[in-house]
């Protein structure tokens, strides 16, 4: 027997209220969860910000201690005063100061040729080189010769026949003075001058005769030879070229701050008054180390346009004999260093390079305080700053390397090859 109340429901009807109390009861759940998920993070975060205010509160408090700043340790050298003479380092190339090409004013068949006359030989002057064939200068000096005779005789029977004229005229006791034409002035005249062209005519034959035979006109040696015997050359052929040896140039090149240390100016000229300024010239020649002692004597009247310098010229007098480097010569064509005595300055500031920072700082020590100073500097080398001034005579110079320079900073000043001024070395270099 079923229930009537059942009866009444429809079966469908009954389905979904049970499927709408699942789906409630499902998305409560999924609520939970959720607030779980986002509320603990929150508790635990909260937890641990508390635990670490708590902590913090009962840490003791830490002890106040004062900063204390390190010396840096320093190396030092006292500024000196001395007498200096500035140096200027170039290089240049020598060069003789007297080279010429050997060339004939005749032309013809050369005949001799010296043995001296080749590549690299030894001549003295008035040595003769070459000679060209004289005979047919020989028979035109001879030809001339014969005409100034032929002129010679013409004025002696001109002398002769005026002097009878005149005598003639004296004679017959004509009053007056004679003529010209009578005493034959106008013959004697045409005579002289016809002597004078044949005198003429011989001294050129004379002279073109001498120049077949070609003399050394200076000492030197030979740079090249063109020619050889038996050769036919004309007037102004390129017989060879020759260099004289009494005196070499070395032309060097100086910008405006080498010529003012080595006092140097535009269109200077050595004389009686005005000495020549010493350079001292190096070279390595065949792996041996020689030097030559010279003088600049002069500079150039204009600066190069090109490589804005000027040029100034040092000469070695007799470089292949007094002059010579222990038997080495000073020769053509070789590159050499110069050295360059310069300005004397007296009384000068001298420090050491290393203490010398940038181009014109000095740190100086004092008072276990470093300073920063501003220098004039003159000149600097290898080895040592030369200083116009800036700093004092006696001033404690820092020569050792520092990092972090600080004008005001604290620093210890030690001894060279000490314990403590090692470290120093390791602070690094600015």
């Amino acid at each position: 027997m079923t229930n009537s109340h059942d009866a009444r429901i429809p079966s469908g009807a009954g389905d979904n209220s049970f499927k709408n109390t699942l789906g409630r009861s499902a998305r409560k759940k999924l609520w939970i969860w959720r607030a779980l998920i986002f509320v603990l993070p929150l508790i635990v975060i909260a937890g641990a910000v508390g635990a670490f205010a708590a902590m913090s509160a009962l840490k003791p408090e830490p002890e106040e201690k004062d900063d204390v700043v390190k010396a840096i340790p320093v190396l030092t050298e006292l500024a000196a005063q001395d007498d200096v003479t500035l140096k200027v380092s170039v290089q240049g190339e020598v060069q003789p100061r007297t080279e010429i090409n050997l060339v004939p004013q005749v032309s013809g068949l050369i005949t001799y040729m010296s043995p001296k006359f080749i590549e690299g030989g030894r001549f003295k002057k008035g040595d003769l080189l070459v000679r060209i064939e004289p005979a047919e200068f020989e028979l035109r000096v001879t030809q001339a010769r014969a005409n100034v005779a032929q002129a010679e005789t013409a004025i002696t029977r001109e002398t002769s026949e005026a002097a009878i004229a005149r005598r003639d005229w004296e004679e017959l006791g004509r009053s007056g003075q004679p003529t010209p034409l009578t005493l034959r002035e106008p013959q004697m005249a045409e005579a002289k001058a016809q002597l004078a062209s044949a005198q003429a005519r011989l001294a050129e034959a004379e002279l073109q005769l001498s120049r077949t035979s070609l003399y050394a006109p200076f000492t030197g040696r030979v740079t090249t030879r063109h020619v050889d015997q038996g050769e036919f050359v004309s007037a102004g052929t390129m017989l060879g070229e020759v260099y004289a040896t009494n005196v070499m140039d070395v032309r060097l090149p100086m910008t405006n701050e080498e010529l003012r240390r080595a006092g140097l100016t535009l269109g200077f000229e050595a004389n009686g008054q005005t000495p020549g300024i010493p350079v001292t010239l190096s070279a390595n020649v065949a792996g041996t180390y020689s030097e030559w002692r010279g003088r600049i004597v002069r500079t150039d009247s204009r600066f190069d346009s090109k490589t804005r310098v000027l040029y100034a010229y040092a000469e070695v007098r007799d470089p292949f004999g007094r002059g010579a480097s222990n038997g080495t010569p000073l020769a053509p064509g070789l590159f050499v260093n110069a050295a360059v005595d310069g300005q004397k300055l007296n009384n000068i500031i001298i420090i050491p390079r290393t203490a010398l920072r940038g181009e014109d700082k000095v740190y100086l020590a004092s008072d276990d305080t470093l300073s920063i100073q501003t220098v004039n500097v003159i000149s600097s080398n290898r080895d040592q700053a030369i200083l116009r001034d800036g700093i004092e005579i006696g001033d404690a110079v820092i020569t050792s390397p520092i990092r972090g320079v600080a004008d005001g900073m604290k620093i210890a000043v030690v001894k060279p090859g000490s314990s403590y001024a090692t470290p120093s070395a390791a602070e690094g270099s600015e």
